[in-house]
């Protein structure tokens, strides 16, 4: 062991969003008060502190992925609300792009060896790539927006298709490249797009990520022609696939912690600010029709009800559901038309579950890495025996419960992911009051969550006899503390 270094001294603290001031998140708070003293070490651990408060202060990285057009890029768009990612074009495509809150906007190219070289922008369009896409790691774009403020959004070449894009994809998610596993690279959540079922390929892809079902969203794509589409004699498409969507989520609950419908098409255009009062009279015009007659208006190359380029248009702003569904509403004029295709998308419900459930785990798979970064350096630091104590500081702060609970449920993910004690770890990291955490309705009584707290604690205390991996004696030990401060009140 190398000699620890001398008393703390007076090296600045790493930062917070707040100038001077201490921050709110009790987990933040813990993280913060331990990364000052390790900066208080000096030397080179007030580099290694800054660093470490880098990642703890910047929003939380989702990352989109999905086959070769399941929209990912126009989920994109609509996410951020300008049509900044290319959804057309192969060779933008084909290459990661980061999108991360910042002003001026601006971009810069990052190639394999890890060189940066700025390119120039439009605020409003997609980067114009001179570069080969395969000498790329990505491209990371600067955008001044309140929507990305909280979450830096990772737009993905398209899987299995094209070998290129899927390799691009695996190397900058899993191959290990240096880019991969930097602080402007890493990922903390996923959104995973698939148009139907998913196939084989994409549910073993999305395991290697390596994330876990709590920072997993599932969803199902092109809602809007999903079935039959919108022409169909029985049923509604969106209808449709807002029930396979549940079906999928029981499905896939291994994977993923929901799975929600949206019209990518829908969502992109009414939150991207595409749709003239023009537009809205052209599609209002064809009310009078009736949806059978559409055919020969969406088929023919000579359409008699509009234009062919006005017809055109109003596809690709909207697409078939959009202009069998909307002519209607499009009467009351431009701003009604945004509104119910804003609603019809599923682009709210997709906002609120990533800005709440998806941001709140995103956030604790940023805290595990922390754990992660001050474990290698209590390992490998010839100061180690001071950091030894701070860490166990850190983690002895009650405020750090569900990040060590969401360290042991990727261990043992990992280690046994058919273990029975995943239930119990997914519960108590889910759940918002010990009803919820003991997998009861919020009305239980009281007596109800203590008698199944007493029934959990009694199981768990069975399980100790019976582990078969260091993960789930970590578990074991985790749940028992739990529980039993659960039954203590």
């Amino acid at each position: 062991m190398g000699a620890p270094m001398g008393p703390p001294g007076h090296a600045p603290a790493p930062g917070g969003p707040q100038a001077g001031g201490m921050p709110q998140d009790p987990v933040r708070a813990a993280f913060h008060r331990g990364l000052s003293q390790v900066a208080g070490l000096g030397g080179d651990l007030v580099g290694h502190a800054n660093r470490i408060g880098g990642i703890l202060w910047s929003p939380p990285r989702v990352v989109v992925v999905g086959r070769i057009k399941a929209g990912k890029s126009t989920l994109v768009n609509a996410l951020i609300g300008a049509p900044v990612a290319e959804t057309a074009a192969l060779e933008a495509t084909n290459v990661v792009t980061i999108y991360e809150n910042g002003a001026p906007a601006r971009a810069e190219v990052v190639t394999l060896d890890g060189n940066r070289a700025p390119i120039g922008v439009d605020p409003t369009r997609p980067v114009q790539l001179s570069q080969n896409p395969e000498e790329i790691a990505y491209v990371h774009r600067y955008l001044p927006s309140r929507a990305i403020q909280h979450l830096t959004l990772i737009d993905t070449p398209g899987l299995a298709t094209l070998s290129n894009n899927a390799k691009a994809t695996r190397r900058f998610l899993i191959d290990g490249f240096a880019q991969t596993r930097s602080a402007s690279a890493d990922a903390d959540a996923v959104v995973f797009l698939f148009d139907s079922t998913p196939r084989a390929d994409e549910v073993a892809f999305l395991r290697e990520l390596e994330f876990t079902p709590l920072n997993t969203l599932g969803v199902l794509s092109r809602a809007d022609s999903f079935g039959e589409g919108v022409l169909s004699r029985w049923r509604d498409p969106l209808e449709h696939a807002a029930e396979h969507a549940g079906a999928l989520a029981k499905q896939l609950s291994d994977s993923v912690f929901a799975v929600l419908p949206v019209a990518g098409l829908l969502a992109e255009t009414s939150h991207t600010g595409q749709v003239t009062e023009s537009d809205a009279r052209a599609l209002h015009s064809l009310a009078g029709y009736e949806p059978l007659d559409l055919f020969d208006i969406l088929e023919s190359d000579r359409p008699t009800a509009i234009p062919g380029d006005v017809r055109d248009r109003l596809l690709d702003l909207v697409g078939e559901y959009g202009l069998v569904c909307g002519r209607s509403i499009a009467g009351q004029g431009a701003y009604a038309l945004n509104s119910w295709l804003s609603e019809r998308s599923g682009i709210q419900a997709l906002q609120h579950t990533l800005y709440t459930v998806l941001h709140r785990f995103a956030a604790m798979h940023r805290c595990e890495r922390i754990m992660v970064e001050l474990d290698s350096l209590v390992y490998n630091h010839p100061a180690r025996d001071y950091l030894r104590g701070i860490v166990h500081a850190i983690r002895a702060d009650p405020a750090m419960e569900p990040v060590l609970l969401y360290r042991s449920l990727r261990s043992l993910l990992s280690a046994d992911p058919h273990s029975p004690l995943i239930a119990d770890l997914r519960l108590l990291l889910a759940g918002t009051s010990d009803a919820e955490r003991m997998g009861l309705p919020t009305s239980a009584s009281p007596a109800d969550v203590v008698a199944a707290v007493n029934a959990r604690l009694g199981w768990v205390q069975q399980r100790a006899l019976a582990t078969t991996s260091a993960a789930e004696d970590a578990a074991v030990a985790q749940l028992i503390g739990i529980y039993g401060r659960m039954r203590r009140g």
